[in-house]
C-alpha cells in the first residue's frame, strides 16, 4: 500500500481511531480516583488499582497477541479484542461494587492490548516504507490524543453525572470507533501466516533479558513510567482536597500537560542525533526529577508547571529508551520492543503500591520523596549505560552476578616501568 492513497488514509484513520479508543479507556479512571474513593469507601491505593490493574494485564497481553497474530492474522484479533474491551467498558458503568469494578478493569486491560500489540505489525505487513513512516507518526499521535481525550471526557462526564457516566461515555466512544474501523480498515493482503513457535519466542525473550544494555533500558523505561503515571494519580488526591478543591472535570484538564511531552517526543530524535542516547535518557530523567521537585511548591501554577516539565522529561527519555532497545537488539527486534512495553506497563501497575506508603507517611511530600528515590536509580542506570557504552566501567551488574557471567577486569599489561 503506497502513501496518500485512499486505501492508505482509510487504514491509517482506522488504526488512529482505534488507538484513541484504547488509550481513552485505559486511562479513563485516572481523574475519577478521589470520587471513587469517596463513593465506594475505598483507600487511595485501592482507587489507584483501577488504573494499575489494567496497565498490568495490558502489558501481559502483549506477549500473547503478537505471536498469536503471526498464525491467525492481525485484523481479526484487533477487532475481536476491541469489541470485547468495548463490552467491558459498558459493563463497568453497571458495576455494583468495587470488586466487580476491579475484575472488569483487569479483563478490559487484557483486551485493550490487542490493538497496541498488532497495529504496527499490520502497518509493516501492508504498507511500503514511505507509507509506513508517515502512518506510524499519525498512529503514535493517536496514542497521545486518546490518553488526553479519555481523561478529559471522563472528568467532564463524572462532574455532571457521576463516575458511572465516565465508563458509559468511553464505551459508547469505543462502539462508534469499532463500527467505523470495521468499515474503514482494509483486509490484509500481504499477510503470510506462520506457525506458532513458542520455544523460539522464549529463547528470544531470554536473549534480550541477558543483554545488560537492553535490560538497563527496560528498567529505565519501566521505572520512569512507574513514577510519571502514578504522580498523576496521587496528585488528583492532593488537588481535590483543600485548598485547591478541584472537581473531576478540572482534574481531567490536568492531563493537557501531556501535550508538552508529545511535542518533546516528536523532536527527541533530532535533539539526540549524534549524541549519546544513554545521556539523553539521563537528561530526560533529570527533567522529570526537577519537575517533580517543583510540585512541592504549594501553588497550583507551580504544580502545573512541574507536570509540564515532567511530561517533557518523561517522553524524551521514553522515546530514547525505546529506540535504544530496537538498536541494540541483535535479532528478534519485535519481541525486544514488546518486552520493553511489558516492563513499561508493569512499572505503571506497580507504582501505586510503591508510592502508597509514602503517601500515608507524609502525603504529597512523601510521594515526591518516593519518586525522587526511584528517579535517582534510573539516572544511575542511564549513566551506567553511557559508561558501559564507552568502555569506562568494569561494574558487574547484579543480574550478571546472579548468572555467574562476571569476569574479573583485565589488569593492564606490565610495561616494565615502575
Amino acid at each position: 500500500m503506497t502513501a496518500r492513497t485512499p486505501a492508505f488514509w482509510r487504514a491509517t484513520l482506522a488504526l488512529c481511531l482505534s488507538s484513541i479508543a484504547i488509550f481513552a479507556n485505559l486511562y479513563a479512571p485516572q481523574p475519577l480516583l478521589p470520587l471513587l474513593r469517596s463513593d465506594l469507601g475505598i483507600s487511595e491505593l485501592e482507587a489507584s488499582l483501577t488504573v494499575s490493574v489494567s496497565t498490568f494485564t495490558l502489558g501481559l497481553s502483549l506477549l500473547l497477541f503478537g505471536p498469536l497474530s503471526d498464525a491467525v492474522g492481525r485484523r481479526a484479533i484487533m477487532f475481536t479484542t476491541l469489541a470485547l474491551a468495548t463490552a467491558c467498558a459498558l459493563a463497568l458503568a453497571l458495576a455494583p461494587d468495587f470488586g466487580t469494578l476491579l475484575a472488569l478493569r483487569a479483563l478490559q486491560g487484557f483486551f485493550l492490548g490487542g490493538v497496541p500489540a498488532l497495529a504496527l505489525a499490520y502497518l509493516g505487513d501492508e504498507f511500503d516504507h514511505e507509507a509506513l513512516l508517515l502512518a506510524v507518526g499519525i498512529y503514535i499521535g493517536g496514542n497521545s490524543i486518546g490518553g488526553i481525550a479519555g481523561r478529559l471526557l471522563s472528568g467532564a462526564s463524572a462532574a455532571e453525572w457521576g463516575w458511572q457516566a465516565s465508563f458509559l461515555t468511553a464505551g459508547l466512544l469505543s462502539l462508534a470507533v469499532l463500527i467505523a474501523s470495521l468499515i474503514l480498515l482494509p483486509p490484509s493482503r500481504r499477510f503470510q501466516p506462520k506457525p506458532p513457535r513458542p520455544r523460539a519466542m522464549v529463547a528470544d525473550l531470554a536473549l534480550h533479558l541477558r543483554n545488560p544494555s537492553i535490560l538497563g533500558a527496560y528498567l529505565i523505561g519501566g521505572l520512569n513510567f512507574m513514577v510519571f503515571i502514578n504522580l498523576y494519580s496521587y496528585v488528583t488526591f492532593l488537588l481535590s482536597a483543600p485548598p485547591y478543591h478541584l472537581s473531576p472535570m478540572w482534574l481531567g484538564m490536568l492531563f493537557l500537560t501531556y501535550l508538552s511531552g508529545t511535542v518533546a517526543a516528536s523532536f527527541s530524535g533530532r535533539l539526540a542525533r549524534g549524541r549519546s542516547q544513554p545521556l539523553a535518557m539521563a537528561a530526560g530523567t533529570l527533567l522529570l526529577l526537577g519537575g517533580t521537585l517543583l510540585t512541592l511548591v504549594p501553588h497550583l501554577v507551580a504544580i502545573i508547571g512541574g507536570l509540564l516539565i515532567n511530561a517533557v522529561g518523561f517522553f524524551f527519555a521514553h522515546s530514547q529508551a525505546a529506540s535504544w532497545v530496537s538498536h541494540k537488539a541483535t535479532r528478534a527486534r519485535a519481541s525486544a520492543s514488546s518486552l520493553y512495553l511489558v516492563f513499561y506497563y508493569t512499572g505503571a501497575s506497580l507504582g501505586g503500591f510503591y508510592l502508597a506508603p509514602y503517601w500515608h507517611w507524609a502525603d504529597w511530600p512523601g510521594v515526591v520523596l518516593g519518586a525522587v528515590l526511584a528517579l535517582v536509580l534510573t539516572l544511575g542506570l542511564a549513566l551506567w549505560l553511557h559508561a558501559r557504552e564507552h568502555g569506562q566501567t568494569q561494574i558487574c551488574p547484579w543480574w550478571q552476578r546472579l548468572a555467574g557471567a562476571c569476569r574479573e577486569p583485565a589488569l593492564p599489561a606490565d610495561t616494565g616501568g615502575h
